[in-house]
């Protein structure tokens, strides 16, 4: 017998329960006019993910179970339809049995919850059939689900024509026992809903996990992944579906919102449409364009102001914001000094006027010179230094933050993950702003998304960034003649020892020993240290790596610890 499967790779807000009930709703019935029988979508889909400390709240409990109620009754008319949803779940005993408890209880602070769950429920003609409850919860990288969550031990099947689907959630799949359980339970399918966050690589990794699942059971697995910006988490769909053999028979493009119905014959996948994957640049240039777009949309702002040097940081912003927002929804504003060249100021505006943004200048030199004379006998006999380069940096902050105030508009800020690491930036003035676009990216990948955007993307106008900006050599121009390797290593140099010691958690001796210099370790890794400090204070910005400044990254401020150079 044949049942058509509807993966349902939505994009949610956390916390919007009608919106998201809405959502649910309006895809449930397209996947019953296809001729679906069960259609999953992601994890906590309802409440979306990840709601964070929203779970320390009872009431966000109740309000989760009247809408489970109410999504129930509003998929009633769809005779027959099986939806699975996601959803946090209080008052089971955890044995996979759905149960009520008192939800109005406190939980206590510091300890650990007993009868909160993260669940998945099979909807029906009304009627809740039945819930699954998480077995095994991430707590690494920016996951900490054990903080809000109790593990269940128990699988959860039910039957549809004839076949027996288990479900699965997300890290269960990444671990042996509660796949089998589901089999041991009689499963012939897996169904795995997700919160899964992009980063870099990991949608093959995700295909290798389930790949391991298969081996071990021999189920077909059908793995449903939510799309959408959650703050700095970017989540990419990607769903897909693997027969028993661990082929790919089915996969929905990443970070694109939609259904795709796969055909089973007595438990098999039948071939359906697999999406091509895109190329590394491409991923990212979309997770950002993503964020971008969700954040200032679920936040409700108007649009966006970014601060336009001339250079290739913010050129990138300012084409991914039009990307995200369209260009009516963008401002940008040029603030040159008397350190400014004319090259930066022309190539500023013609990139504006080739995406069609508002444009304007405001030069900073009076208030510079205000600066000067306040602060001129405080400075007496004094040289200048990197004081007054942060004051011009500091005016422009207060600049677009202004705007910002005025018009509603969210400052975008357009610092690299290279320069927040090493502190090439300036408190309150180039790293002031609500959301830090490219603080995930390397500079050595900002070039390479702008030769991406220029040439290879799916947007129709090409060549937005002129080739000037890509091509000269990157400064702050905060003095005469200045450039960022005056003060750096190369980039090459700098974005390859960042990677090992702070994504990859090699020690200084390996890096030395991979080929780069002892004075160069010792500097980049001293500066990322001293530096700890900036970045907790910087606003939130995307993440694509698989360890990002932010909640993946947990270094104290105040630390005597230096490891040696041996």
């Amino acid at each position: 017998m044949k049942t058509r499967i509807a993966l349902a790779q939505i994009n949610v807000t956390v916390g919007d329960f009608a919106g998201n009930i809405a959502k649910i709703v309006e895809c449930a019935q397209a996947a019953h006019r296809d001729g679906a029988k069960l259609v999953i979508t992601p994890e906590l889909s309802l409440s979306g993910y990840p709601p964070e400390d929203l779970l320390l709240r009872p009431a966000f409990y109740e309000a989760s179970a009247a809408a489970l109620a109410e999504l129930a009754q509003r998929l009633k008319p769809l005779a027959g339809l099986h939806v699975i949803v996601g959803h946090p779940h209080r008052g089971s005993n955890g044995d996979g049995a759905s149960g009520h408890g008192n939800a109005n209880r406190p939980i206590e602070r510091g300890v650990a919850p007993v009868d909160t769950y993260n669940a998945a429920s099979v909807l029906v003609d009304g009627q809740v059939l039945g819930t699954y409850m998480k077995q095994d919860l991430p707590n690494t990288e920016v996951f900490d689900e054990k903080r809000y969550f109790a593990s269940a031990t128990a699988p959860f099947v039910f039957t549809l024509d004839g076949i027996k689907y288990g479900i699965i959630i997300c890290e269960d799949a990444w671990h042996a026992s509660a796949a089998q359980l589901a089999k041991a339970a009689g499963a012939q399918v897996l169904l795995i809903p997700n919160g899964s966050p992009f980063h870099m690589n990991k949608e093959a990794t995700r295909v290798d996990i389930a790949r391991s699942r298969i081996a071990e059971t021999g189920l077909p697995v059908a793995y449903v992944n939510m799309v959408g910006g959650q703050d700095e988490l970017i989540f990419d769909g990607g769903s897909f579906v693997l027969d028993g053999q661990g082929a790919m028979v089915a996969r929905m493009p990443q970070f694109v919102e939609g259904h795709s119905i796969v055909e089973f014959e007595d438990g098999r996948p039948l071939p359906g449409e697999v999406a091509p994957a895109d190329s590394l640049e491409a991923q990212v240039y979309a997770a950002l364009v993503l964020g971008v777009r969700d954040y200032i949309g679920k936040n409700g702002f108007p649009g966006v102001i970014i601060g336009l040097s001339g250079g290739v940081d913010s050129a990138l912003v300012l084409a991914i914001a039009c990307d995200a927002l369209g260009a009516e929804r963008v401002r940008a504003v040029m603030m040159p000094s008397r350190y400014t060249a004319e090259i930066s100021t022309s190539d500023a505006a013609e990139m504006a006027r080739r995406v069609g943004v508002r444009y304007d200048e405001i030069t900073i030199a009076p208030m510079m010179e205000a600066f000067r004379g306040a602060l001129s006998s405080e400075f007496a006999g004094l040289p200048e230094d990197a004081t007054e380069e942060n004051i011009q940096a500091r005016i422009r902050g207060t600049l677009l933050m202004a705007l910002s105030n005025k018009f509603g508009s969210l400052v975008l800020t357009t610092g690299n993950k290279s320069e927040m690491a090493v502190g090439y930036c300036t408190l309150y003035g180039d790293m002031a702003g609500g959301f830090a676009v490219i603080k995930d990216i390397a500079k050595t990948l900002v070039y390479r998304l702008c030769h991406y955007r220029n040439g290879a993307s799916q947007f129709a106008k090409r060549d937005v960034i002129p080739e000037r900006i890509i091509t000269r050599a990157p400064s702050a121009e905060l003095r005469e003649n200045q450039t960022d390797q005056d003060s750096l290593p190369p980039y090459e140099v700098l974005d390859a020892i960042m990677r090992m010691f702070m994504e990859e958690d090699c020690s200084l001796a390996q890096i030395v020993a991979a080929g780069y210099a002892r004075e160069d370790v010792a500097r980049v890794t001293r500066l990322i240290k001293l530096n700890e400090y900036k970045r907790r204070q910087a606003p939130i910005g995307i993440r694509v790596t698989h360890r990002a400044f932010g909640r993946d990254w947990r270094y104290p401020i105040t630390s005597r610890y230096t490891e040696p150079v041996q």
